[in-house]
């Protein structure tokens, strides 16, 4: 090779280096970083102990990312392709979120008013003693409806279930066994009408608080033909052409407002002779008979009777709360066992560990009372 030749080869690889780059030997062992350039064929190398070797740029080889991960064995990182979409084409691309204008449907004039229901379906009918049962909320209105479902146990509140439900339709809810029927004696449904994309008349949020009635799950009959479902279920409705249904459970306060309001009013009326709490022998009597706790029950069906009756069981307990020894019999009646088997039912959860119950003495009571003694 011609030294013309050398130089030129030499130049134009000095034009592919610069300072600072990091270069390793090409035919000997070590690199290091270049410092300076050394005349016109050689370059000053940097080593790791920091002293500067010349060496000929011909025997240079710049030390590159893909040099550094072959020697580090460190692997390619993933870099995902990008894809440029034209403006024009990304707007027509556009992917939308589904809303609830996107469900479209027939409105009907009776759907501008609210109507709900809670409904109660057993999954296997002819084993009704056994069978599980579903709950479904069905809206009978032309409204989307934000629904919040819950239950109640010993004050505190548990969402079974929260979303929204679409107008004229029925929704699933939650399946749950007979076992299960202890969290749901207490329920509450609130719910917020609402129309997207369009005018409509304004609905006020509303809250409805039922107890639900537990004995009949256990009752056939009380399941029938309805017209939400083939199979016969059990319906209760929660709103009725905008009206909440009226609340089933009655406040201590309400009632007591409600007395005194009354016994105003009939105080120069004549009046049944009702019984004070017996106390003798560290022993209250507590008769649980509605026409001795009340003196008219017009108005007033068989659930609201009874929610009455257990009221005033939680009353008297809670006043007794603390007294260690204090016997209370409440006086029950037989009749069909169905305030009896209320109490036993409170007894057992609410006032577990609070007290203990038998029947009462037969001699005095007969069949039809429960003495329960606070622990």
């Amino acid at each position: 090779m011609k030294k013309e030749d050398f130089y030129d080869a030499s130049s134009l690889q000095k034009k592919k280096l610069n300072i600072g780059d990091k270069v390793r030997f090409l035919n000997s062992v070590g690199g290091g970083r270049i410092t300076a350039f050394h005349g016109k064929d050689q370059v000053l190398v940097e080593d790791e102990n920091g002293f500067d070797v010349p060496v000929l740029i011909s025997e240079c080889v710049v030390v590159g990312e893909a040099d550094r991960r072959m020697e580090s064995k460190e692997p390619e990182p993933y870099v995902p392709p990008v894809k440029t979409i034209p403006k024009d084409v990304a707007v027509q691309q556009e992917i939308k979120t589904p809303k609830p204008a996107d469900y479209t449907f027939q409105e009907t004039p009776q759907g501008e008013r609210l109507n709900v229901n809670l409904v109660f379906l057993p999954v296997e009918p002819q084993a009704f003693m056994q069978t599980p049962f579903e709950t479904y909320l069905v809206n009978e209105s032309n409204y989307f409806l934000f629904v919040n479902y819950m239950s109640c146990k010993n004050n505190s509140w548990t969402s079974r279930y929260h979303g929204i439900i679409e107008p004229d339709t029925k929704i699933f809810i939650e399946e749950f066994e007979k076992s299960d029927l202890s969290e749901l004696e207490h329920i509450c449904v609130q719910m917020i009408a609402f129309k997207d994309g369009k005018s409509y008349s304004l609905k006020n949020a509303l809250s409805v608080e039922l107890r639900l009635d537990t004995v009949k799950f256990y009752k056939l009959h009380c399941f029938t033909k309805n017209n939400f479902f083939d199979e016969d279920a059990l319906v209760m409705p929660l709103v009725a052409n905008d009206t909440p249904e009226k609340q089933m459970l009655v406040s201590a306060t309400d009632i007591q407002e409600a007395m005194y309001g009354r016994k105003k009013e009939v105080r120069r009326m004549p009046q049944p002779a009702v019984k004070a709490p017996k106390q003798g022998n560290n022993i209250i009597e507590i008769d649980l008979h509605i026409n001795q706790l009340m003196e008219t029950t017009s108005g007033m069906n068989n659930a609201d009777m009874l929610n009455y009756q257990i009221s005033k069981f939680h009353e008297v307990m809670k006043a007794n709360s603390g007294k260690k020894g204090q016997k209370i019999v409440f006086i029950h009646g037989k009749g069909e066992g169905v305030l009896r088997t209320a109490l036993e039912k409170e007894l057992k959860t609410t006032y577990k560990r609070q007290c203990r119950f038998q029947d009462a003495s037969f001699r005095e009571y007969g069949y039809g009372a429960t003495m329960v003694v606070i622990n």
